[in-house]
């Protein structure tokens, strides 16, 4: 139902599940274990695989903390996008990936839920796209200390949010990663 024509596939989007990124992430291993299951899946079906990592001034490119995590190894052939803002698509290569592919839906995962996560999904949206967030497949670190909520209600709310997003001639919806299809 995507508004892009032409783009009948779907891909996964694993977002910045990078060591430094995830290190105190709220139920890690559960998420990172999630989001494994789905890229094997998708793996299975030759569904596109799309990894996106992130750097600045607090996470170096090139660093240990930079690094993906040693649970979720990219394979060969996987695009692998370099970014430097919140949203997966902004000055980078992103969309001329998925184009070419012929991708007009996206699954997303990974960190964090309340920056690359939300910041990817609007963005992706406005583009024309349809988006899946897996409920159980993305996750943030506790920053209460600076007034937000604590990381279980940021994501119960994304998830809920997201649940009801809605724009002409695109669809919006959340999965558990179990209930995944491509």
């Amino acid at each position: 139902m995507t508004t892009l024509s032409a783009r009948p596939h779907t891909a996964v989007l694993v977002i910045d599940v990078q060591k430094g990124v995830v290190a105190e992430a709220h139920q890690r291993d559960e998420v990172v274990a999630a989001i494994g299951s789905v890229v094997d899946r998708a793996r299975e079906q030759r569904v596109p695989v799309v990894w996106i990592q992130h750097s600045d001034d607090e996470l170096v490119k090139g660093s240990e903390a930079w690094e993906y995590v040693a649970e979720l190894p990219r394979q060969d052939g996987e695009p692998l996008i370099h970014k430097l803002y919140g949203d997966s698509f902004e000055d980078t290569d992103l969309e001329a990936v998925l184009a070419r592919a012929g991708v007009g839906h996206l699954v997303v995962t990974g960190a964090s839920t309340d920056a690359c996560i939300r910041s990817t999904l609007h963005g992706a949206f406005v583009r024309g796209y349809d988006v899946t967030l897996v409920a159980d497949a993305h996750t943030t670190e506790d920053t209460s200390k600076w007034g937000a909520p604590p990381p279980d209600q940021v994501i119960a709310h994304t998830n809920l949010y997201w649940r009801w997003q809605s724009a002409p001639g695109r669809k919006a919806g959340v999965v558990e990663a179990r209930d995944v299809t491509f």
